[in-house]
């Protein structure tokens, strides 16, 4: 059975190595899609800061290769009103690229949060950025990540807010890594499920904690009971495919591209049409 889908490649699975490079890797593989990094501090191969003509050469670069921009990954501190003003900048950033999506952890991505809310407050400061989602016709996918680990703890947030426009965006393995020992990861995104409109799709290997993200396939994920839940319940969000490789990163350039490959050769074999 072919599955048809949209799906990505997150641009931070080039951390450390040029938006130029992620762009020919992921389409050499075979991908359509691709999944935009503007973390601030952490991969910033797009930004709010670059000029007119920096913007329109990767829009050019994108053009060529013949990959779409699906979403854009714009890890803020949404807990800190300090940082709305960032959001906001990287919603606009999104909506010249033609993303559909913009992604944020609640906290910042890799970088020591400033400030921390209560679920209620946090939920009132990501509703002031619903005006501007309508505006650039954007979905902001929470993803969780850290304190918000899990799917279950998640969508207690996306409760909250009560806007087609926000919707949790699921990563499998930060699931794990940050979510309590031996989750039941099929659990967790099922309890999620109706509020999940965006998923990075990231392996696991090794222990709980230890950071040891490979290419799809490689890990110790089974992601065939996740499909068929999504299949079975009509799901069709997006994927993002997002590989973080180990502590000490990728070899070089050539293992990153390889590990591209693979997780289309994993994809494929599981019946996705990419």
């Amino acid at each position: 059975m072919i599955l048809k889908r949209i799906i990505a490649v997150n641009s931070n699975t080039y951390h450390g190595f040029s938006l130029k490079d992620a762009i020919s890797g992921i389409k050499a593989a075979g991908f359509n899609y691709i999944e935009l990094t503007a973390t601030k501090g952490w991969t910033e191969h797009v930004f709010p800061t670059m000029s007119l003509n920096e913007l329109y050469e990767v829009e050019e670069q994108l053009i060529e290769a013949g990959l779409t921009p699906i979403s854009l990954s714009g890890h803020t501190n949404l807990m800190d009103n300090n940082r709305l003003d960032d959001f906001i900048a990287n919603i606009r950033l999104a909506h010249f690229f033609g993303c559909k999506y913009i992604i944020s952890s609640i906290g910042e991505a890799h970088l020591e949060d400033q400030a921390e809310l209560s679920d209620q407050k946090t939920a009132e400061n990501i509703k002031t950025l619903i005006p501007y989602l309508e505006d650039y016709g954007l979905i902001l996918g929470l993803e969780n990540h850290g304190k918000h680990g899990t799917g279950k703890q998640l969508k207690k947030i996306v409760d909250l807010i009560d806007s087609e426009r926000v919707v949790v965006n699921y990563d499998t393995a930060n699931a794990i890594f940050y979510g309590e020992e031996n989750l039941d990861l099929k659990a967790d995104l099922k309890f999620a499920l109706d509020k999940v409109g965006h998923l990075h799709l990231k392996d696991k290997a090794g222990a709980q904690k230890e950071w040891n993200f490979p290419a799809l396939g490689r890990g110790n994920i089974d992601f065939k009971p996740l499909f068929k839940l999504l299949k079975e319940s009509e799901n069709n969000s997006p994927f993002s495919i997002e590989i973080e490789f180990r502590e000490d990163g990728p070899a070089d350039l050539a293992e990153v591209n390889q590990a591209v490959k693979d997780s289309y050769q994993f994809l494929k074999e599981a019946g996705f049409k990419l």
